[in-house]
């Protein structure tokens, strides 16, 4: 902590050490601001946003579209679809549609709800029971908590297999007679019967306070 200082003298200390002035907190009075690298500053900002999108567990609605008398070989084409998707942590919307008069016979409708729910159930907890929307019928059924789980401990081991593949990379390379590529960084982010997927900165006269 070097304490207020004129913002004028801050750009002096940060241009005499060949770094740059970063206001880090601006809504702080006065702003705080720091001596760096603002290309690393910034680097590092947008790999630790990397990584954070790597671990965020994204839960995503899948549509699987059926009718009253879808047949037992769609039917079960569409189970396997639901179970896949289960299997991937997201939730299944299932969406019966009825046509003409197949509107007085809703209770057609469930079965082949019940049919997939039955086959999914090792899976999956439903979470919206059948119930109508003018002339279509929705369930909604989600992953069991430890379907969750499984799939959160495989990707904790998939990121730990890359981390130490990029280490040994990262270790080769420094220990190479040319040191070729040392440094470098990955630097890019990685019908009604139907299935759907779904700055400038500003230089403030009146001072900052300034960290080291």
């Amino acid at each position: 902590m070097l304490g207020v200082i004129a913002t004028q003298e801050a750009l002096k200390r940060a241009r005499e050490r060949g770094l740059d002035l970063v206001e880090i907190n601006p809504k702080a009075t006065p702003p705080v601001c720091k001596i760096l690298d603002y290309g690393k500053y910034k680097y590092d900002e947008k790999k630790k946003a990397r990584e954070a999108k790597r671990k965020q567990s994204v839960v995503e609605v899948k549509e699987i579209k059926l009718r009253p008398k879808t047949d037992e070989h769609d039917l079960d084409f569409k189970m396997r679809a639901a179970r896949k998707f289960l299997e991937q942590g997201n939730k299944v919307k299932l969406t019966v549609r009825f046509r003409g008069r197949e509107i007085t016979h809703p209770k057609k409708a469930l079965e082949p709800l019940q049919f997939i729910e039955k086959h999914c159930e090792d899976l999956s907890n439903v979470e919206v029971r059948p119930s109508m929307e003018g002339r279509t019928m929705t369930m909604i059924m989600s992953p069991k908590p430890a379907v969750l789980q499984a799939l959160a401990t495989q990707r904790a081991a998939a990121e730990r297999e890359r981390r130490e593949a990029e280490e040994a990379r990262r270790a080769a390379k420094r220990g190479s007679p040319s040191g070729e590529g040392e440094g470098d960084d990955d630097d890019h982010d990685d019908d009604d019967d139907e299935i759907i997927e779904e700055a400038p900165r500003k230089q403030r006269a009146a001072g900052a306070v300034l960290e080291k």
